[in-house]
């Protein structure tokens, strides 16, 4: 397989988040604040006010129940569904990555991987192979991978938590001499479908920005609320899973006008922007519910 199948990118639904996915903000965003656990009708309530009809909502909490996201509880007496316990690490670490990228500079070392793995265990080996290209590794050659030293703590985290450390061997490494690195770079990662993604993003959230610096004028105002609280859960959607595609690296390496760096002013800005607006929003329906 070639290095830049292996980091493949998916292009074209990035404006359209699924209802699953939007679940998933919907929780990172609110749930943890909360107790960690939300009741139906409170799901279902914030959902339609993102457009998502009761039924879809339904239909995608089950489907996030038998993945092992969450999980059946009690709330107050209510059915209700909280984060299950196996994922709040992965939301923690996310928290991080989404809300403050980093990014490699040319001085940096890099971290390698290689591992190994039985033929009669491809199930693990695909396994590993798709969690280092979620962690933003590149493929260099078949059995050597490469990522920014700034992804160390986390894939060491990972693979020991989930038991496959046993396969890996690690290393820390400078680039000394040879072809200069920069050249390499597309190969190792599919930066093509990245910067589109970035493009993408961009496209779709540039007017919305300028948009709400006019509204935000308008003061406390609960319907603003509520349509802030739509477009910064998919605002949210959009671009938590960028930051996990692009493996952050240096700026100084990559092809000029590169959108990623406009994307996370971008991001910033109108989180910044929408954030306390669409909490105030949760806040009073949660209240309401809970």
């Amino acid at each position: 397989m070639t290095a830049q199948a292996n980091a493949r990118v998916s292009v074209g639904d990035l404006s359209v988040p699924r209802h699953h996915q939007l679940i998933v903000s919907l929780f990172g965003l609110y749930a943890r604040q909360y107790g960690g656990a939300l009741p139906v009708a409170t799901i279902i309530s914030l959902m339609e006010d993102v457009g998502v009809e009761s039924a879809g909502t339904r239909s995608s909490i089950s489907r996030l129940k038998k993945r092992g996201v969450i999980e059946s509880v009690q709330v107050q007496g209510r059915n209700g569904y909280s984060l299950a316990d196996s994922v709040l690490t992965t939301f923690a670490e996310g928290d991080e990555r989404i809300f403050h990228p980093r990014r490699a500079t040319a001085q940096d070392r890099w971290l390698l991987a290689t591992f190994t793995v039985p033929e009669t265990q491809r199930n693990i080996r695909h396994k590993i192979r798709s969690s280092l290209v979620r962690m933003g590794f590149g493929s260099v050659v078949p059995g050597l991978w490469i990522a920014p030293e700034h992804a160390k703590d986390a894939a060491l985290a990972y693979f020991t938590r989930h038991g496959l450390d046993q396969y890996f061997e690690f290393f820390l490494a400078e680039h000394i001499g040879g072809a200069q690195i920069q050249k390499n770079l597309s190969s190792w990662w599919d930066l093509v479908s990245l910067d589109q993604l970035y493009s993408e993003f961009l496209n779709e959230n540039r007017g919305r920005l300028e948009s709400w610096q006019q509204l935000v004028q308008a003061g406390d105002n609960p319907e603003l609320d509520a349509r802030a609280f739509a477009d910064h859960l998919i605002l949210l959607t959009q671009w938590r899973r960028l930051p996990y595609s692009d493996p952050g690296l240096p700026a100084e390496l990559l092809p000029e006008g590169w959108n990623a760096l406009k994307a996370e002013d971008l991001f910033h800005n109108l989180h910044t922007l929408l954030a306390p607006m669409a909490g105030r929003h949760a806040k009073r329906i949660i209240g309401v519910d809970s």
